[in-house]
């Protein structure tokens, strides 16, 4: 019994493995912003926004994913020859991991972006500013060749009646268009990322991909 007793106790004093540390909370939020205006088709009042980190506003943090505005929570993706860019922490590693494996499949990925802090969302003020963040801005949406497949309006199911607005014109067949069953836009679903490709209603996105697909 004595025997019993002593196994148990040493099992006891094994020590247990250690939980892995949560990153360090930034001391600063940093960030550059501006507003969309729907009149002038551009970005106005920029400015530098500076403030301790525990004084994160409103709308500042995305409940979604956790991923913030400020630059400190952001990461430098370095992939293949693409040109650097950032992408909200929290989803950094899954989306690096996914365009190395198309790059290394020869699947033409020409440009990518993520990090955009601007107020390119409703609501909107008596100026015809646009007041509200987009997933852009929190790092935590990403356009995949934007110069071939724009952000449309009027586009209830892709045509000729669609308007482009942003990036540039989406011709199915071109080299590095993308559409519901292209291999960039299928890993990516695989990811866990939707395609702005299939938003439900007027506007179509087809080189945005997000967790929400907006």
């Amino acid at each position: 019994m004595k025997k019993y007793l002593l196994l148990a106790l040493a099992a006891c004093a094994c020590p247990r493995p250690l939980a892995a540390e949560a990153p360090a909370r930034p001391e600063t939020c940093t960030y550059e912003v501006y507003n969309w205006n729907i009149y002038k088709k551009r970005g106005v009042n920029r400015k530098l926004i500076r403030h301790p980190y525990a004084e994160l506003k409103a709308g500042e943090k995305d409940p979604a994913t956790g991923c913030t505005v400020c630059l400190e929570d952001q990461k430098l993706l370095k992939v293949g020859s693409l040109e650097p860019f950032k992408a909200c922490s929290k989803i950094a590693d899954k989306l690096q991991a996914v365009l190395e494996k198309l790059l290394k499949e020869g699947e033409p990925v020409l440009e990518v972006t993520a990090y955009r802090p601007g107020k390119t969302r409703d609501p909107l003020d008596p100026e015809g500013n646009r007041t509200g963040f987009s997933n852009h801005a929190y790092g935590a949406a990403v356009d995949i060749n934007r110069s071939r497949n724009g952000l449309y309006d009027g586009c209830q199911k892709p045509g000729p009646a669609c308007r482009l607005i942003q990036g540039g014109a989406w011709e199915p067949g071109r080299v590095g268009t993308l559409t519901k069953d292209s291999k960039i836009t299928r890993e990516m679903r695989a990811a866990g990322f939707k395609w702005g490709g299939e938003i439900e209603g007027d506007q179509k996105d087809f080189m945005h991909f997000s967790l929400s697909g907006y």
